[in-house]
């Protein structure tokens, strides 16, 4: 996505030297994952597809993972986008598995979540809602900055009530993964329910 008039303005100089807020997911505290079944549930793309990718993607100095707060938010990222249409099909579920990560250490994030997290670092809500190309560099600058981040805690586009995590690259130690399969798969059919009615999501061809 180009740059255009009114997108966030890329990263300042001063960066380095603001104080951003911060969040701590305590060892033992889980998120969640909906990702292809192709991959592994821990998985750092380096596409250049996603809002804090490493800007030099498809090379990718570094990947990031992105992870929700709850199985919600990783619904509507995922399914958010697939036509722009209020429904989703089996057969893009069925590829689809829910994780739970459970945390082997502490984690940081420069928390754009939180109210005055954007403003700490000298950005503002476009930066959630604008440029790829722009984010991707913010990406980059925050995981360079001195307090050595994790990652990026910040709102969902398409549900500002939840909260994703972009996760830069670091060793897949760092979580213990439970597959809970697929949401077409009877155990989660209740889940999936909840799901469907929450975001006025129809499923169809199953």
């Amino acid at each position: 996505m180009s740059d255009r008039p009114g997108d966030h303005p890329p990263p300042h100089a001063e960066l380095g030297r603001r104080q951003p807020l911060l969040y701590v997911l305590k060892e033992g505290a889980v998120i969640f994952r909906l990702h292809r079944r192709v991959h592994e549930a821990v998985f750092f793309g380096k596409t250049g597809n996603n809002r804090f990718d490493a800007p030099d993607c498809p090379s990718g100095s570094y990947g990031v993972m992105y992870a929700g707060e709850d199985p919600h938010c990783c619904f509507i990222e995922s399914c958010g986008q697939t036509t722009g249409a209020p429904a989703v099909s089996g057969a893009y579920l069925e590829g689809r598995y829910l994780a739970e990560l459970e945390l082997t250490r502490a984690v940081t994030f420069i928390d754009l979540a939180e109210s005055g997290g954007l403003s700490h670092l000298g950005a503002d809500a476009r930066l959630l809602t604008g440029s790829y190309k722009i984010a991707q560099q913010w990406s980059a600058a925050l995981r360079k900055h001195p307090v050595k981040p994790d990652g990026i805690r910040y709102r969902s586009r398409r549900d500002p009530g939840r909260v994703a995590y972009a996760i830069y690259e670091c060793p897949r130690s760092t979580f213990k993964v439970t597959n809970r399969g697929s949401l077409m798969n009877p155990a989660n059919r209740k889940l999936l329910n909840e799901l469907l009615d929450l975001y006025k999501v129809d499923l169809i061809d199953v």
